[in-house]
């Protein structure tokens, strides 16, 4: 078998000269086109279920969330495991289904099951399904820092707030507009609420009770519509606008009207800027050289969507870093060196690069010192690029990285 190759291969050099130079052309064609990867998908298609039940202990959210939902997905098409996790306020359903399946079509069989599970669930609970992400996914994590940290504690809380805000509406929001990009999820700091904050006994002196605080201090952010008012051939649109956006707005809201005076809301509680009560924080530590930068910060973990070429998405998440570094508050650092997977892939490829080179060389030399000849060595090494680009056609076709 194998003389017959030899003696078909030189007789007919001409040919097997084109064969070898399309296949170094499609190579190269196709090797600028492979996607480089080096971590797996190591998950099955999964669609994420996630619920919010403010208030409720976990024990009340395993009964009364996720239970439900994980008996109405339970024995869907296609379903192969179902895991959940339960915490305070949170529910956390995975769906797991079987390798190959279309993961848009497991998402739209998730989602007739979730509109049959809805009644189920406590009023103020309402089911999302997360961003299609891999569990590999994590691009980049940006950390946001002050560049000097707090002396006090109303200065930690102010920054803490300022930091989250723009994170959360700035940062975010220009990252998900990335092409790639799935999710964008944002830790620590303080989210920044207009709390409102009273005792029984302030409310006892002015005769008001709970509910008509809560609802003057909802009432005291309001828009509505007015309708159209027509002045002859004219139409005007009527806006109501009670917006309270400063906190001495949010004060002189009224509560009650009582002996023709209003009672507002500044004599029954305080009105300030705080955060909720939190569940984690965030900090970040770079070494730049002999420098170490770092502290209290707020971090934002870059989910990639599958499919997406990290080397491709990662430039693209670094210029937009650097022109929201420029719009940034002053004293707002975005850190980019926290984690990046695109270093990983990078060094491993060096790595492959250097073991090829090397292990050329070292064929070179075995061959050059038991065939002593030149000629001869050279022409046997050819068959180490055509058997690299042989591989990457091969790649394409099962659709490997």
């Amino acid at each position: 078998m194998l003389n017959r190759v030899i003696a078909f291969s030189l007789q007919n050099r001409a040919l097997v000269l084109i064969a070898a130079l399309a296949v170094v052309a499609a190579g190269l064609y196709q090797l600028v086109r492979t996607p480089v990867d080096v971590f797996p998908d190591l998950n099955r298609p999964t669609v994420t279920i996630l619920t919010e039940a403010p208030g409720l202990a976990p024990e009340e959210v395993e009964a009364l969330v996720t239970r439900p939902i994980e008996y109405q997905v339970n024995g869907a098409t296609g379903v192969k495991r179902v895991r959940s996790a339960s915490g305070i306020g949170l529910s956390v359903v995975w769906v797991e289904f079987d390798w190959g399946t279309d993961v848009y079509r497991d998402r739209q069989i998730v989602s007739e099951r979730l509109q049959l599970v809805r009644e189920r669930l406590p009023r103020d609970a309402n089911p999302v399904m997360a961003p299609i992400s891999s569990i590999m996914g994590e691009v980049m994590i940006v950390g946001l820092r002050p560049a000097d940290l707090p002396t006090t504690p109303e200065e930690a809380l102010r920054t803490g707030m300022d930091l989250r805000t723009f994170g959360e509406f700035a940062v975010r929001n220009r990252l998900l507009a990335i092409d790639g990009v799935s999710q964008v999820t944002v830790m620590g700091g303080y989210l920044k609420q207009y709390q409102v904050l009273t005792s029984p006994e302030r409310l006892a002196a002015q005769k008001v009770t709970l509910q008509q605080l809560t609802d003057a201090a909802e009432k005291a952010y309001v828009l509505a519509g007015g309708g159209v008012m027509e002045r002859g051939a004219r139409e005007s649109l009527i806006r109501i606008s009670g917006q309270a956006l400063a906190l001495e707005q949010v004060e002189e809201t009224p509560v009650v009207w009582r002996d023709g005076r209003a009672i507002r809301i500044k004599e029954v509680a305080d009105v300030r800027f705080a955060g909720p009560v939190r569940r984690g924080d965030g900090s970040t530590r770079v070494k730049d050289g002999d420098t170490v930068a770092g502290g209290p910060s707020v971090i934002l973990a870059v989910q990639k969507q599958p499919g997406a070429n990290t080397l491709d998405l990662t430039p693209r998440l670094d210029r937009a870093l650097e022109e929201l570094q420029r719009d940034a508050p002053p004293g707002v650092v975005v850190e980019r060196r926290v984690f990046r997977q695109a270093d990983f892939i990078e060094t491993a490829i060096d790595n492959v690069v250097e073991a090829i080179r090397d292990g050329t060389v070292w064929v070179f030399v075995v061959l050059l010192l038991f065939l002593a000849s030149v000629r001869t060595s050279v022409i046997t090494m050819t068959a180490i690029p055509l058997s690299i680009l042989v591989t990457v056609l091969v790649f394409s076709y099962f659709g490997v990285t």
